[in-house]
């Protein structure tokens, strides 16, 4: 699955009008996120000029001000393609979407958990000098089908999309939601609001210690706070009801640390509290598995952060999620060693293969049918039709005469209209399965590969702090011989 999102960039308002997008380039063609270099291209200019070009457009046709260019963000689930697919999918869709008109640079991102594309494209076109505009309705009638064309061409998931908007299924609303931030900043509002309630003696002092957790107040007609880092002003009363003015002015007069504690226990009663102070329920740990829960405990003192300043701390936590997830998987499958380790990779490998294998023979499947499915599609478009013939209107005889024609020829081949559509289903259910358990596999076997290296990286690392070892006292004994 990716959602594509398009930015503009503006001038800089200054003598340079192009800082901006000369930063925007220089951003994306970063070596540390593209593999040295190797993610990168151009279209209609060479990824190294690419600003001195884009310039040169600009003064050739007086149009150096205003709408500098553009930026194409193209991000893919975590774990569902390589860095090179996901460069093959994005020049496509550079070549497609911009053709020979506008000098672009493209470049893939696979430094996050999410591999991800960056398109920048000038705003004036090379061969005529007009400039690009963006519609109310584009990413709906042009930029996100071609997305999802390209995603369906190499086998991914893609986003259902409304005539008139964005219709986001399940899976893109929950990624984006956490990549936009909007359930962390939440808590995190939600965890210093409670804090300096506890702590305030009156409503004034409320605000102070808000403040010192580095947060802008704006007090009109509703009370809003804006933590560092974060764009907008967020509505107090947006986080739940004990959370507006009023609330919280009664709160500072009511609330002690025990009531708090013991309305929070009432608002989640499933909630179990675990024992003191333990992270993980320790088990009987060795070779591996104690190497991942040791990096887990050295990454504990983020627990220990203010909220306030989570923006500073992201990829932290990301480690932290990462490293979680690897300790679970060795303890979930009793992997000990690192022979284990390969051995369980080898055994994804295999799954993934017949997974590949499912997949293939689904398709081989669905081609044979193809020709009984057109047969269902025209059959489904005459429908409105042949209902209102139905209905006794003569007007439509003409397309009940093909409808009838063509529901003649299911039934020749053994099928009727309905029976084709719960097949049709089946099919699109079958291969959906099978692609849910190949992304998991997928990722189970990238965490695997990920460990294997590290630890090997580990082992090699003790290997050569072991000789050096070795060589000082081989050194020392020599000098006290003689």
């Amino acid at each position: 699955m990716a959602i594509t999102k398009i930015l503009t960039i503006g001038d800089s308002g200054v003598k340079f009008s192009g800082k901006h997008l000369e930063q925007a380039v220089s951003y994306i063609l970063d070596r540390e996120k593209t593999q040295g270099g190797r993610l990168v291209t151009g279209i209609n200019c060479q990824p190294g000029k690419a600003y001195e070009q884009m310039a040169a457009t600009k003064r050739k046709y007086g149009k150096t001000d205003k709408r500098q260019g553009y930026h194409l963000i193209i991000s893919f689930e975590a774990g569902e393609v390589s860095p090179d697919t996901a460069f093959e999918i994005i020049r496509k869709f550079v070549e497609e979407y911009l053709g020979q008109e506008y000098e672009a640079v493209l470049a893939v991102h696979d430094n996050t958990a999410h591999v991800h594309g960056h398109i920048i494209f000038n705003s004036v076109n090379y061969q005529n000098g007009r400039k690009y505009r963006y519609e109310k309705g584009d990413w709906a009638k042009k930029i996100q089908p071609i997305t999802n064309r390209l995603c369906e061409e190499y086998g991914l998931s893609t986003i259902e999309i409304e005539e008139h908007g964005r219709k986001r299924n399940e899976r893109y609303k929950d990624w984006n939601e956490f990549r936009d931030g909007k359930f962390i900043w939440r808590e995190m509002i939600q965890r210093d609001v409670d804090a300096c309630i506890m702590q305030a003696e009156s409503f004034e002092e409320f605000l102070d210690l808000m403040v010192e957790k580095e947060y802008d107040i704006k007090q009109n007609k509703y009370l809003a706070v804006k933590p560092k880092g974060m764009q907008r002003f967020c509505r107090c009363k947006s986080l739940g009801e004990d959370y507006a003015e009023e609330r919280i002015r009664e709160r500072i007069r009511m609330e002690s640390l025990e009531t708090y504690a013991k309305r929070n226990r009432e608002q989640n009663p499933h909630t179990i509290e675990p024992p003191g102070d333990e992270f993980l329920r320790r088990t009987k740990l060795t070779g591996i598995q104690k190497t991942y829960y040791a990096k887990i405990c050295r990454l504990r003192h983020l627990e220990r952060l203010p909220y306030s300043r989570a923006w500073e701390y992201r990829e932290e936590i990301r480690k932290m999620q990462e490293v979680h997830e690897k300790y679970l998987f060795l303890v979930k499958n009793g992997i000990h060693s690192l022979t284990e380790l390969a051995a369980a990779r080898d055994n994804l490998k295999e799954k993934a293969a017949e997974c590949g294998k499912e997949r293939r023979e689904l398709y081989r499947e669905k081609r044979k049918m193809a020709p009984l499915f057109s047969v269902a599609d025209k059959m489904l478009e005459l429908a409105p039709a042949e209902k209102s013939y139905q209905a006794g209107d003569e007007f439509f005889e003409k397309e009940h005469l093909r409808y009838q024609a063509l529901e003649a020829q299911l039934r020749s081949e053994g099928y009727s209209l309905g029976e084709l559509e719960n097949l049709r289903k089946k099919y699109k259910d079958k291969g959906n399965g099978i692609y849910e358990r190949q992304r998991e596999i997928r990722k189970r076997l990238k965490m695997a590969g990920e460990m294997i290296a590290e630890f090997t990286e580990s082992l090699e690392r003790a290997r050569d702090r072991q000789e050096e070892k070795t060589e000082q006292e081989m050194s020392r004994n020599s000098r006290s011989q003689k």
